[in-house]
């Protein structure tokens, strides 16, 4: 069946603001829609209101509308636009809450716009808590008895006949918001409250308690002709209780029975057909009962989430662009898969490796939160590693966290006793696998874990098998090549390897490339290796046969921002792309990131892709690969954030050709030291400041420069560790605050700079080529300088600022661009007091 002739025109909505449970994995699905959207010859029309993103680019879409996703600006979209269909499901919960509120208000029957991808009636089944209820019935599966509340008179009156502990679940909501377990009538009142708030039908689902299950999901699509595929099935790590989005995640589910995964997915595939999905995506989610093998379906998303973006970027299937093309009419046979080519999108994606997902969170941003982790969903970001087997994928994941205390260590003290441990280990926290493998090491055993954390029993005997591999390595009289080899299969990274043999990474580097013992690349292709694959895209593992095919044409590698935190988001996901599109006429492009949400990691965007940490020791494989398949014209490093600038003088140490701003540029801009010099030199002012290395030079240079001291350290992004101190005791509560009041461990310089009170902040973005400044923006903040640039209001053009002080701002921009060395982009902050430019 050729796609529908009738729909000239779709209007996409986008997800909005960035928000934790509703991140960038929209974005990367509303993009993939566009572009399918536009080859199809379609003339799509954009709303969305977040300017970090890909969508919103110009050439995304043909009409591209800035504006509040709300159903009255919608409508007058709509109304000027006059659409053929509305696309609601690659927008998460705002566009698919503002699709359902067109369609009640009667705006979509006024102007003739068809819901496609799904339509009212199955958003409506798969959302509202009742519908979905009697759904899973219908399909012959259980749900968790429940009851519906409006009120908290239904709540109480549900609680007598479930008894505590329960869980509440608000309808038509996301991220588990508003999602909560209740042990007693107070938590009753707090969380059933704030959910009936958070709902847009004031409806909440109480149901018993299934905590401590096994928790699992299956990502299914549909086409109009009811071909069924099962994409992925996803286990999560933690028992039910801590929302999918907080969980560690595993693909393929690992702990099934091949009868138990089958019965899953003859449920899944009743639910999505009875719900109606008929034209695209959907995810369920499974409890399954760990002594009685009771099956209960959680839930179901009638739309692509960010369980979607993980399953696509896990196979190599993308089901936002597929469930794009299944709502123009469309069906999975008639649809090809440009992984391999020669396959139809409706045979199912194999996988013969191991995907792990790891979530990042941010407490330490917000220290008055509570880290218990529970339904409603606290994380901030997420990284994604594939590997052979599943310890080897997980301890890749946990290292592109790029955050410390994030990793397996077995060089440090244990904190707690064994007693102590098992205690802290029943409370889901984002050290909780940290501090299962402390108890591991205190001598705790498998039933006294399994007791605690209700972990299945395999993923802690996995967490085991990890501990006896540290220990040969610790206890080997010298590292032998087998031994080596046995821990880099197993995930130990060459700084582990280091910290566990009281050395360094690079003496292990060093030792395990003069025992030859190399990472080879595999190839992410749908098929376990059936098909030939047509796009490369990789990830490495300690195996024996490389899949890296050469190249003729030079290449330029990207590193990649990895996964979302605050302070660090899409934004920088928007720059590698744009770079990669810049330069693929003229060069192969080879992408390496490891979050699963964003447009860069989709398979189609760069020539190659490498699913990989952005650490040094998996940057160098990636690096040395490439120059065995093809000339290396060098890296970027500049567009991904901090984290691969913090790789850059290292990597260029080693050899590697950065180009653009080079290493001593960046160190010259973020060394406050260095960059005082640059100011001095270009007679530009600058606040009084200092730099402290250990606690009594901070106390002296706070003293010098003056109170209101602003101090944070150097080589930082997002304002981290950054505080206005008022007086020598809060510098001495400061120190202390982040370890540094002991001498040893002030690892870096501490920055010292006068507060300016009442200052005027400006925000300069210019690009610079070694001889010619452009000058793209001057922002004005609203609020005055002390508060972040990313967390003010900003205006452009600057509304009080006058064009003398606007000509002096161009020109010293361009003396701090020359004087640093930059080329390319430039961001700097200026501060405006009495008409002095600091």
């Amino acid at each position: 069946m050729p796609r529908r002739t009738d729909l000239k025109s779709v209007l996409v909505i986008g997800s909005g603001p960035i928000q934790i449970g509703q991140a960038c994995e929209f974005d990367y699905s509303g993009s993939q829609a566009c572009r399918v959207l536009k080859a199809e010859g379609l003339r799509v029309i954009l709303v969305n209101s977040n300017p970090a993103t890909i969508m919103t680019d110009a050439q995304m879409a043909d009409a591209t509308y800035i504006e509040p996703i709300t159903p009255q600006v919608v409508a007058s979209i709509i109304e000027k636009e006059r659409p053929d269909a509305l696309l609601p499901t690659l927008g998460g919960q705002t566009a698919l809450n503002t699709a359902i509120a067109l369609s009640q208000d009667g705006t979509l029957e006024k102007y003739q716009v068809e819901l496609i991808g799904a339509s009212a009636k199955a958003i409506n089944a798969g959302e509202d808590r009742e519908e979905f209820k009697q759904v899973v019935h219908r399909c012959g599966a259980e749900v968790a008895r429940s009851f519906i509340a409006h009120n908290l008179a239904d709540c109480r009156e549900a609680a007598e006949q479930l008894g505590y502990p329960l869980v509440v679940r608000p309808s038509f909501t996301m991220g588990g918001m508003g999602s909560g377990i209740a042990y007693n009538e107070q938590d009753l009142i707090r969380i059933a409250g704030g959910g009936m708030a958070d709902s847009i039908t004031s409806e909440v689902l109480l149901e018993e308690s299934i905590l401590g299950w096994k928790e699992y999901e299956l990502e299914l699509m549909r086409d109009k002709a009811d071909n069924v595929v099962v994409v992925c099935s996803i286990e999560n790590v933690d028992p039910v209780g801590v929302h999918t989005g907080d969980s560690i995640t595993v693909a393929p589910a690992l702990t099934l029975t091949d009868r138990e995964l089958q019965n899953l997915r003859d449920i899944g595939i009743n639910v999505i057909r009875e719900v109606g999905v008929d034209t695209g995506g959907c995810n369920i989610q499974f409890a399954v009962h760990p002594d009685t093998g009771r099956v209960v379906v959680i839930e179901m998303n009638p739309r692509v989430s960010r369980s979607s973006a993980l399953a696509s970027k896990a196979t190599g299937f993308p089901i936002a662009k597929l469930a794009a093309k299944l709502a123009l009419g469309y069906t999975l046979d008639e649809i090809p898969n440009d992984i391999t080519g020669s396959t139809p999108a409706s045979f199912e994606p194999t996988l013969d490796y191991v995907v792990v997902k790891v979530p990042r969170f941010a407490f330490e941003k917000f220290p008055a939160a509570d880290p218990t982790l529970t339904t409603a969903m606290k994380s901030v970001g997420e990284a994604m590693a594939l590997g052979r087997n599943f310890t080897e994928a997980l301890q890749k994941a946990l290292i592109s966290l790029d955050k410390a205390g994030t990793y397996f260590r077995w060089d440090t003290p244990l904190s707690s006793s064994k007693e102590e441990l098992l205690e802290q280990v029943k409370i889901p926290t984002e050290k909780r696998l940290i501090q299962v493998m402390d108890a591991i090491r205190a001598g705790a055993s498998l039933e006294e874990l399994y007791e605690a954390t209700k972990i299945d029993r395999w993923f802690l005997d996995q967490l085991f098998l990890l501990n006896e591999v540290a220990e040969e390595i610790r206890e080997a009289e010298a590292i032998s090549p087998q031994l080596l080899t046995k821990a880099k299969r197993h995930g130990f990274s060459d700084l582990q390897i280091g910290q566990i043999r009281s050395g360094s990474d690079q003496v292990v580097r060093e030792v395990r490339k003069a025992f030859g013992i190399r990472p080879v690349y595999k190839t992410v292709d749908t098929c376990a290796g059936e098909f030939p694959a047509q796009t490369p895209y990789y990830y490495s593992s300690y195996d024996l046969t490389s899949e890296v095919k050469p190249r003729q044409r030079p290449a330029v590698i990207i590193l990649g921002s990895g996964p979302n935190r605050i302070g660090q988001g899409i934004e920088f996901d928007y720059s590698c792309v744009h770079a990669t599109q810049e330069l693929q006429s003229d060069y192969d492009t080879v992408m390496v990131n490891c979050n699963p949400e964003t447009v860069s990691t989709d398979y189609d965007i760069s020539s190659r892709l490498y699913f990989e940490p952005l650490t040094f020791e998996h940057v160098m494989e990636i690096y040395e690969a490439e120059c065995e398949a093809g000339p290396v014209a060098g890296m970027i490093v500049q567009l991904g954030g901090q984290t691969p600038l913090s790789l850059a003088s290292r990597l260029q140490a080693a050899g590697v050709p950065i180009v653009g701003t080079p290493p001593s540029a960046i160190d010259a801009a973020e060394d406050r030291e260095l960059f005082g010099r640059v100011l001095e030199e270009a007679g530009l002012p600058a606040p009084a400041h200092g730099t402290a290395t250990t606690p009594q030079q901070a106390f002296e240079q706070a003293e010098k420069v003056g109170y209101p001291v602003l101090v944070r350290p150097s080589f930082v992004l997002g304002g981290r560790g950054m505080e206005i101190l008022y007086s020598r005791e809060e510098l001495d509560s400061y120190l202390h605050r982040y370890n540094l009041s002991d001498p040893t461990v002030m690892t870096g310089p501490l920055l010292i700079d006068r507060f300016l009170d009442d200052a005027i902040e400006i925000d300069v973005d210019a690009l610079y080529d070694g001889q010619e400044l452009f000058l793209g923006g001057v922002m004005e903040h609203i609020e005055e300088a002390g508060i972040h640039s990313g967390d003010s209001s900003c205006v452009l053009p600057p509304i009080t600022l006058s064009d003398a002080i606007i000509a002096h701002i161009r020109t010293s921009t361009e003396k701090i661009a020359a004087g640093v060395g930059g080329r390319g982009l430039i961001n700097i902050q200026y501060a405006l007091v009495s008409g002095v430019l600091y």
